[in-house]
């Protein structure tokens, strides 16, 4: 199965800019599934409601997800993207998973990460696994979106559910998820692909700068992909989802069955 990831660095409030470069960097590439970052379509720092009104896009209208499903079906490849949404008078920070047939499944960010609070409402719903079917068979596949990863509940509730890779839009300001994700991985024994963005935003008085170094990591920790800080690329790599079903440590430890619940307070 190729499975890979898009870093760039997406201009802000500018949805046709980002459009145009992400369609420009998957036109050469084949891939069964692509990761894009956090809120690729409209950047990072918002300073008004205003703004993020202009930015924000009902999925069901969106020139963004319109895009990226037609690149879906010519490409017969599932695409998973960040996205500014607006539902109602909502918005929310939204991963997308699109299929070649144009269906669109939906995971809303729960844990908002610092002045995402002001402007996003948290997501509702518990992570959920989605199947996935192709030349590669039949994956699980589930969505979380950056901060989420400092939860370890997360991952293992898409885990639990069967997932075999966790796709991971981000926007890392932090310096510590990268090397987290080998963690995630190899303890809910799953693929996980983390696609960052490049580049900073300076606006309204703050400033960030984002960590690039877009990975993806294997169910024993391996690190089958690392983007530089600042690359703008598409990489993938061949993978066996088979090896996420595999919960075994040893021959006596398997990760879920040893799971001592009645003692965790949680």
């Amino acid at each position: 199965m190729i499975t890979g990831l898009l870093q760039f660095e997406p201009e802000f409030g500018n949805p046709k800019s980002n459009t145009e470069k992400i369609l420009s960097l998957l036109e050469p590439v084949e891939f069964d599934l692509i990761v894009l970052p956090e809120l690729a379509n409209s950047g990072y720092l918002f300073t008004s409601f205003d703004e993020l009104e202009n930015s924000s896009e009902v999925i069901s209208g969106s020139n963004f997800v319109n895009a990226l499903t037609e690149v879906a079906a010519k490409k017969n490849g599932f695409i998973v993207t960040g996205l500014c949404e607006k539902s109602d008078d909502k918005y929310f920070n939204s991963s997308l998973l699109i299929t070649p047939s144009g269906k669109i499944h939906t995971y809303r960010k729960i844990h908002l990460f610092d002045t995402e609070k002001k402007w996003f409402t948290p997501g509702s719903d518990s992570p959920a696994v989605y199947e996935i079917e192709g030349s590669f068979g039949k994956v699980s596949i589930g969505m979380m979106i950056c901060f989420d990863w400092f939860f370890p509940e997360t991952a293992r509730t898409l885990a639990l559910q069967g997932a075999q890779i966790i796709c991971h839009p981000s926007n890392l300001v932090l310096s510590y998820c990268q090397r987290a994700m080998f963690a995630r991985a190899v303890e809910n024994r799953v693929f996980t692909v983390t696609a960052n963005r490049t580049g900073t935003e300076d606006r309204g008085g703050n400033r960030l700068e984002f960590t690039g170094q877009s990975v993806m990591v294997s169910p024993k920790g391996q690190y089958l992909i690392e983007a530089g800080k600042n690359d703008e690329v598409v990489m993938t790599v061949e993978i066996d989802p088979l090896l996420a079903l595999d919960k075994h440590v040893t021959g006596s430890n398997n990760i879920f069955e040893d799971r001592r619940k009645e003692l965790y307070k949680l």
